[in-house]
């Protein structure tokens, strides 16, 4: 029959998980809310320095202990400033239990000290609560656990003079908390009930759905302990209720539950309360709940969960006649536990043992002494652990009776009426504390007698494992016996049919291989020699164009300068001559009519310059675009530019395909940008030239400009790739247009 000691496992689990767990959000969601929060109050206010303690803690159980005690340290210096002290002495407290989970012990004390001396400073009752609650936790960590019920009474007195306010209920079911996890440590089970219906009284009032899980899990456990111990039906219908209260919390807020294994938590204990406590017509119930904590431990990747679940089923199992099931189980349970570092030895030993039970019921003894053997290691181990802490043990035990007798002290003290029952009740102490150490020397004499006992049974193991041990060594030699023969008959073909086929396929590999790359180099030689002729075709085709544009720019020049501007000059002449024979009415009209010729001759000059500058050629670039610069601007439109570190080493061929580039820029502002401000700049760098156009104009939007079909822009950018540069477009609607072209000496 399987040993049920997955209960043992399961309450250990539970019980520290419902301690230690806290509720709300997820820690870094939280985390996340209360640094905004932080940082939206500035350095030294009140409201920094309150939401400061929560904002260490959350950093601190966030893995970020540094960050938690620098920022503690920084309003701990505004603090101490304050004259109501209660602002330093809560943050002390705070620092108090964070170096004691950093095991600090002397920062710790210090902080401590620190605490209790600006405690004194202030009169609100709640931080003074607050104080003697970090007191109480520490002292609760340190094993002065009768200490600590002082500290955590003194506080819930502090809290009870409080004015109400947002923290005052939370802090009250912290201290219950500690209070019900001392109490369940002592067996103290009546204490235990009232504060767990404490902590479900401020649940229930906040609407806290984790706050209310824990307290119907510590309920259900109260009275499934107090159900061991007296065996009353009504206390475990009890336990049922509130375990089923748990579930229904859970599944009614899976969306504001923070840890979502709490589920299978609760679903292992129901599983356990219907198969060890209630009769056989519940054992579908317990099925169902096994399942569903497996279900959701797999889902939540908690092992132990999965192990303890696994092992209730398998006892289901069990008790049903199907052992193959139960095998199974058993083996899924070994492994999740090998998967935790906290699963307790006690449960893989009772697998151990149930698995080499099952294996040698099917006669497969191989198996039955592999899991004998490893019974015996974890029994070796627990045996050895036990005798070393047996003492430790005891010693704790008297301890802890010491600091009962001292928490009876403080409570008898407390009371101030009838002084001779006070020394009677002394009397009756002292007499129940003989007996109860003459009880703890029996006991430890029983456990003398018990370990003697496992010794034995120790001794009758390691016999059956021998006998186990000869019977499959013979069976082995048998089988051993019948191979070797076989073996020796095919091992020279198999060996070489193998190197015959290795050393084809390595010769087959490597052809392939050779092949392989001396296409690709083929491909890659190829592709490289089409992309060179083609960008030499490119090259020559923008040669060509450009030579060819300028070459129709300057016979047009010509023509014009010759051609039009003789018969503007001699139209002229005529008409000056002219003037002198006609009346003098008709003199201002022929002045005016010379004056348009003028201005004729002008634009023609004009032309013929910006399509032929003869500047560029006889003074270079910088007199050229100056003097073109000055030409273009107006009264509205103000043009400027700028050569820096220009040294005139430019090629002629440049210069021109430069001047034609400025020329384009200026007249596509002037054109589409309505600027009133252009500025032109050429810059001269060790390694490249840059030509940065910049104007105020309307800009557009440079998104589209490749779908434009502007021959501006075409010119623009057929000649920076002539020079082998690159062009890049900034430009913002209603901001201006930056234009920055560069291309190599």
């Amino acid at each position: 029959m399987l040993i049920k000691i997955f209960s043992f496992f399961r309450f250990t689990i539970i019980f520290i998980c419902l301690v230690l767990t806290g509720h709300g959000t997820s820690a870094q969601k939280l985390t996340n809310n209360l640094e905004q929060q932080y940082q939206k109050y500035k350095p030294g206010s009140i409201r920094r320095m309150m939401i400061t303690g929560k904002y260490a803690q959350a950093l601190f159980f966030n893995k970020q202990e540094n960050k938690a005690l620098a920022i503690l340290n920084e309003n701990i210096a505004y603090a101490k400033k304050e004259t109501d002290g209660k602002y330093a002495a809560y943050l002390y407290t705070v620092a108090a239990i964070n170096y004691k989970l950093l095991d600090n012990v002397k920062a710790s004390e210090n902080a401590s000290r620190l605490a209790q001396f600006y405690e004194l400073k202030t009169k609100d009752q709640e931080t003074k609560g607050y104080v003697a609650y970090g007191l109480g936790w520490i002292c609760a960590r340190n094993n002065k656990e009768a200490e600590a019920i002082r500290y955590f009474l003194k506080a819930l007195s502090f809290y009870e003079k409080s004015t109400n306010s947002e923290s005052l209920n939370g802090r009250k079911a912290s201290v219950y908390r500690e209070l019900n996890s001392i109490y369940a440590d002592w067996n103290e089970y009546e204490l235990q009930e009232k504060y767990s219906k404490l902590s479900l009284e401020i649940a229930l009032q906040q609407n806290d759905p984790m706050g209310l899980f824990e307290a119907y899990m510590a309920m259900g456990y109260v009275y499934e302990k107090r159900y061991e111990s007296t065996e009353n039906k009504t206390f475990i219908r009890s336990a049922e209720s509130y375990y089923i209260k748990a579930i229904d919390t859970y599944n009614a807020n899976k969306t504001r539950m923070p840890i979502p294994s709490h589920l299978s938590f609760v679903a292992i204990n129901l599983a356990n309360l219907y198969l060890n406590y209630f009769p056989k017509s519940y054992k579908g119930k317990a099925l169902y709940y096994a399942n569903l904590a497996k279900a959701q431990g797999i889902a939540t990747e908690n092992h132990d969960h999965v192990a303890s679940a696994s092992g209730l089923l398998a006892e289901i199992a069990l008790q049903n006649g199907n052992n193959k099931e139960a095998k199974d189980y058993l083996l899924t349970a070994l492994a999740e536990s090998e998967y935790s570092n906290d699963t307790n030895p006690q449960i893989k030993l009772a697998i151990f043992e149930n698995l080499s039970q099952l294996f040698q019921n099917e006669n497969n003894f191989k198996e039955a002494i592999f899991y004998q053997k490893k019974y015996i290691e974890t029994f070796k181990q627990i045996y050895d652990q036990k005798n070393a802490a047996l003492g430790k043990k005891l010693e704790v035990q008297y301890e802890r009776e010491k600091q009962k007798q001292q928490l009876l002290r403080l409570q008898l003290a407390s009371q101030k009426q009838e002084q001779q029952l006070k020394e009677m009740s002394w009397q009756s102490l002292r007499q129940a504390q003989k007996l109860e150490n003459l009880e703890l020397t029996k006991e430890n004499q029983l456990r003398k007698l018990k370990f003697t006992e496992i010794e034995n049974s120790k001794k009758a193991q390691e016999l059956r494992l021998s006998q186990l041990e000869s019977f499959n060594r013979k069976q082995e030699v048998d089988l051993y016996k019948e191979r070797i023969s076989y073996k020796e008959k095919i091992n020279t073909f198999y060996i070489g049919l193998t190197a015959s086929v290795s050393l084809l396929l390595v010769l087959l590999l490597y052809a392939y291989f050779q092949r392989t790359k001396g296409i690709r180099q083929k491909e890659k030689l190829h592709l490289l020699e089409m992309e060179k002729m083609t960008q030499s075709s490119k090259i020559s085709n923008l040669t060509l164009m450009l030579k060819g544009q300028e070459q129709e720019r300057e016979r047009i020049a010509r023509d014009l300068h010759d051609g039009l501007g003789s018969l503007l000059s001699g139209t002229k002449m005529n008409l000056f001559l002219l003037k002198d024979k006609s009346k003098d009415e008709d003199q201002p009209q022929i002045e005016r009519s010379m004056a348009q010729i003028d201005i004729a001759v002008d634009e023609l000059r004009r032309v013929a310059h910006n399509l032929m500058p003869d500047l560029l050629l006889k003074y270079g670039l910088q007199e050229t675009l100056t003097e073109y610069v000055s030409r273009m601007a107006t009264p509205k439109l103000d043009i400027d530019v700028q050569f820096l570190y220009y040294t005139n080493q430019l090629p002629p061929e440049s210069q021109l395909l430069v001047y034609r580039i400025v020329q384009e820029l200026v007249n596509n502002a002037v054109k589409h940008a309505v600027a009133e401000q252009i500025i032109i700049q050429f810059i001269e760098n060790e390694s490249d030239y840059v030509i940065i156009a910049e104007d105020d104009g309307k800009g557009f939007d440079t998104s589209i400009l490749n779908h434009l079909h502007s021959a501006g822009f075409h010119n623009i950018r057929s000649r920076v790739e002539f020079l082998k540069g690159t062009m890049q477009i900034e430009s913002q609607i209603n901001i201006g247009t930056n234009i920055e072209i560069k291309f190599p000496k």
